[in-house]
């Protein structure tokens, strides 16, 4: 199989995993959103760790804590990746998938926003024309639910502000999961040793529900490492039109299998977001083309 033909599967495998994540985090109530965070970090700490141990990278990876700089913005990606996993399975455990899925449409939006005021990074006509039509279509969902949506938002922050500042650390995937768990089990086990210390943990209350939660790790980092193995072999271009396979599955499962409201005043929001995604798209293969003319 040719090297861009298998970051292709890789890059799929990925996005395609983690919109699927809808339907796996309900599968370990009722264990409350708290809990499976707590879980879910704890056990990819365990996964990663087993990993990098198979591979020789724990030594190196350790080594990057000594660093107080760097261990500075480890503690930060921390808090964010946590926060991001606590609104998300929250949504998709409440009846907000479908809100859940918005936010990950406007994250491409969200890091241009990023680039603009923290990076001071020009943009270009479409990307305009894709923020103005977006911020009409967030409009238009906020007359709809009666408030802005939160859910959406918080996700969108919570991940795009994650994104610049693992792109600053430069870190590989699987050591910068491995060395942010490792900072949020503190805090997460000693939560987990406490409701289980109260009787109020579900660990271990039925081999099934145990089971679930010790998976958490490896349903967490698979997909992360299809998506490193994918950015290696795949035009930053294809990676970026990739990403919307993730929000799409998120927003099928929530309209069509959890049958969450969608009166008509939500599609016209949500087809405002899909029009400036394309728009989004456009640019990313026009800006791709005159990269590939200049180095031609």
């Amino acid at each position: 199989m040719s090297k861009n033909k298998t970051g292709l599967l890789f890059g799929v495998g990925a996005y395609s995993l983690w919109g699927l994540f809808p339907l796996f985090w309900p599968l370990l109530e009722p264990a409350n959103a708290l809990e499976i965070v707590s879980h879910r970090a704890v056990w990819t700490l365990v996964f990663c760790f087993i990993v990098l141990a198979i591979t020789k990278s724990l030594r190196a990876t350790m080594i990057t804590l000594k660093r107080p700089k760097v261990a500075a913005k480890l503690f930060m990606t921390s808090f964010l990746i946590s926060v991001n996993w606590l609104i998300y399975i929250w949504a998709t455990n409440n009846g907000h998938v479908v809100e859940a899925s918005l936010g990950y449409y406007i994250n491409p939006l969200i890091i241009i926003s990023f680039g603009v005021l923290l990076l001071k990074e020009k943009m270009r006509i479409l990307q305009w024309t894709s923020v103005g039509i977006a911020t009409c279509g967030v409009l238009v969902l906020t007359f709809d639910y009666g408030r802005p949506p939160w859910v959406a938002i918080g996700l969108a922050i919570s991940w795009g502000s994650y994104g610049v500042m693992k792109k600053q650390l430069g870190l590989g995937a699987l050591e910068g999961l491995f060395t942010e768990t490792l900072i949020a089990s503190v805090p997460y086990l000693a939560y987990l040793i406490y409701i289980g210390n109260q009787g109020n943990g579900q660990f271990g209350h039925s081999p099934g529900l145990t089971l679930l939660l010790i998976s958490a790790g490896a349903i967490t980092a698979i997909p992360l490492l299809l998506f490193n193995g994918s950015t290696t072999r795949l035009p930053l271009t294809v990676i970026g039109l990739l990403q919307y396979i993730t929000p799409t599955i998120q927003f099928s499962i929530g309209v069509w299998v959890r049958h969450e409201d969608m009166p008509p005043a939500r599609w016209v929001g949500f087809l405002f977001i899909w029009l400036a995604l394309t728009a989004l798209a456009l640019d990313l293969i026009k800006s791709s083309r005159t990269v590939d003319n200049r180095v031609a």
